[in-house]
């Protein structure tokens, strides 16, 4: 009797433990993945910053070598290498590069060698050297432009060439270059104790937070690349060895979980993510570690299942000991008692299935609660980014035609006072003053729209509306204006709105236009409106392309756009202020033309 009251204990003991390991092992599991992907998540949004930081400090020096390529004193001086043209130009070359992101402006004749450069003060001046070798010049004298990461010659620094050619491609005057360094982005990159690095597209480490990582290789490379690399000096005399990394785990198709040696500590595990540089051909590596959150993780993983676990091993055992004791009482009881403990028995089978049923119930209505906060979490934040960024994306989109405005007239205030010519670089202070009282009121406009307010409408006469759009975009599409056909309507045609926020919708409709003709030949814009007693029709059409029908379809869509670095803001935005005032906007688009109405209440005299 006792070896069968002691069997049931010992399969309970054995079940315990069998049933402690499974629940330790998956919840274990569970929150290594659970982990690993938040960890992920987490990383990309890190990951995307830093793409973007890197992108903002690339593109402070990109415009610099367009705009030295076509000015007038680069050119006379590679014209005609006079000694006092080269030194008015390398004190220009000089006082351009304060206050930019790059490190040197230098110019090369046809043949290669430096005529200028913003250093030739330095003992380490370029002036003179020849850098008909690099694949910067090489580059932008056959293609008119190139980007070239490498080992500078004379500085022994890395840093990014970006040149443009001076002249046509049929009789090339020379390259306009500017080096930029990541110095700074590097430091910052460091103090974030997160290693980064930034590789191109032969896998060559070329911006890291770890300096001793820099020219590295993701792998090891082909003999014949690795042989090109070092006939071109690209990266001087870096040996090109494969990083100190061993992938693990391929966790998604832009990460994965590998061990990293890093310098002065042992073997690491991390994520690695990897993000495509816009516009370039480079990648973003950004490595989370793993160890102290995983083990974190693990910690409250098992911490749970016990938690939940020992009260079900205690039920469980209760449940065990009341069965044996009712075993007991059965075999010590008289045969009289055995109808009452049929009953007895019934009743508890009938108390243990209402008991699971009701467990059951329990255990389904908390994972569904459970998964309701989750899904109420995720909501909350989708909605706070969504906001985030469709605001950020609205003020860039908004102020970009004015500031773009108001650096052309700086730039040709700048020229007018350099030849002391000051009453029209008067003219175009005073155009950039009233333009800087566009960019308050557009920032007051977009206040308001935050507050669901409206702008104050009133009569505005359609032909100033378009003339003000007219002149915003003469700086940006110089040289292409010819395309627009305008008919300007009546002055007396007035309707009601803003005139600001009407010039807003224009811009957006003309440079939809413009950008679509693009340089074809015959491309044109007709601009034209209709007016009846209670509307007014603003035409805008163009003979370009067309719009493809899936674009179509969502082309009042926020952040749906077919061009590159399109944010798909403008016609939305366009829409929103035609609403504002009781109007609507349509768009009709086949192959090779493309049409946009505008209908407006008529205001009254």
């Amino acid at each position: 009797m006792a070896q069968g009251l002691r069997s049931p204990w010992f399969l309970f003991a054995l079940c315990a433990c069998l049933l402690l390991g499974l629940t330790l092992f998956l919840s274990r599991h569970y929150a290594t993945r659970s982990v690993l992907a938040d960890l992920t998540q987490q990383g990309r949004v890190d990951a995307g910053l830093k793409v973007a930081l890197l992108r903002a400090v690339m593109e402070r020096p990109r415009s610099l070598p367009l705009i030295l390529a076509r000015d007038r004193d680069v050119t006379e001086a590679l014209r005609d290498p006079e000694a006092g043209r080269l030194d008015a130009l390398n004190r220009k070359l000089e006082d351009l590069v304060v206050g930019t992101n790059a490190s040197v402006l230098y110019v090369l004749d046809r043949h290669g060698v430096a005529v200028a450069s913003s250093n030739w003060r330095d003992p380490t001046s370029f002036v003179g050297s020849d850098y008909g070798f690099r694949a910067y010049f090489s580059r932008a004298i056959a293609e008119g432009r190139a980007e070239h990461f490498a080992m500078g010659s004379v500085s022994r620094r890395p840093g990014l060439y970006i040149s443009n050619r001076v002249g046509p491609a049929s009789n090339p005057l020379g390259v306009v270059v500017v080096k930029a360094e990541f110095d700074q982005l590097e430091n910052d990159w460091i103090s974030a104790a997160r290693p980064s690095f930034v590789t191109d597209r032969q896998q060559v480490v070329l911006i890291t937070s770890i300096p001793s990582w820099r020219f590295m290789t993701l792998g090891p490379l082909a003999p014949a690349v690795r042989d090109g690399i070092r006939a071109s000096l690209q990266f001087g005399e870096a040996p090109l060895v494969p990083l100190p990394t061993i992938p693990m785990e391929q966790l998604s198709p832009d990460a994965r979980l590998m061990d990293v040696l890093l310098p002065g500590r042992g073997l690491e595990r991390y994520i690695e993510l990897v993000l495509p540089v816009p516009s370039t051909e480079w990648q973003l590596h950004y490595l989370v570690p793993v160890e102290q959150a995983l083990a974190s993780g693990l910690r409250q993983a098992e911490f749970a299942a016990l938690l939940g676990f020992i009260p079900l091993l205690a039920l469980v055992a209760f449940w065990i000991w009341r069965r044996q004791t009712t075993l007991a009482r059965i075999a010590a009881g008289q045969a009289a008692r055995l109808e009452l403990e049929r009953r007895v028995a019934e009743r508890t089978l009938d108390l243990t299935r209402a008991r699971d049923r009701l467990e059951a119930e329990i255990a389904d209505h908390k994972t569904t609660e459970a998964r309701l906060q989750g899904v109420q979490q995720q909501l909350v934040q989708a909605n706070r980014l969504a906001i985030l960024g469709q605001v950020a994306a609205g003020v860039a989109h908004e102020i970009n035609q004015p500031v773009a405005t108001i650096r052309a007239y700086a730039d040709n205030a700048r020229t007018f006072l350099e030849r002391r010519q000051t009453a029209p670089a008067d003219d175009n202070l005073r155009e950039i003053a009233g333009l800087t009282e566009r960019i308050g009121a557009i920032t007051d406009n977009l206040k308001a729209l935050a507050r669901r307010g409206r702008a104050a409408a009133g009569p505005v006469a359609l032909q100033d509306v378009i003339s003000g759009a007219v002149m915003l975009l003469k700086s940006r599409f110089a040289g292409r204006m010819e395309a627009l056909a305008i008919t300007l309507p009546s002055p007396d045609i007035a309707v009601v709105g803003s005139r600001l926020r009407l010039e807003q919708v224009m811009i957006n409709l003309l440079q939809n236009a413009l950008e679509a003709i693009g340089t074809q030949p015959d491309g044109q814009v007709r601009v034209s409106a209709v007016a009846d007693d209670e509307t007014v029709r603003l035409l805008v059409e163009d003979n370009g392309p067309g719009i493809p029908p899936d674009i179509l379809e969502q082309l009042f869509t926020p952040f749906n756009s077919s061009k590159e670095a399109g944010l798909g803001l403008g016609l939305v935005i366009a829409k929103d202020i035609v609403s504002d005032y009781a109007g609507q906007i349509t768009v009709e688009s086949t192959a090779g033309a493309t049409r946009f109405t505008v209908e407006l209440r008529r205001a009254r005299p």
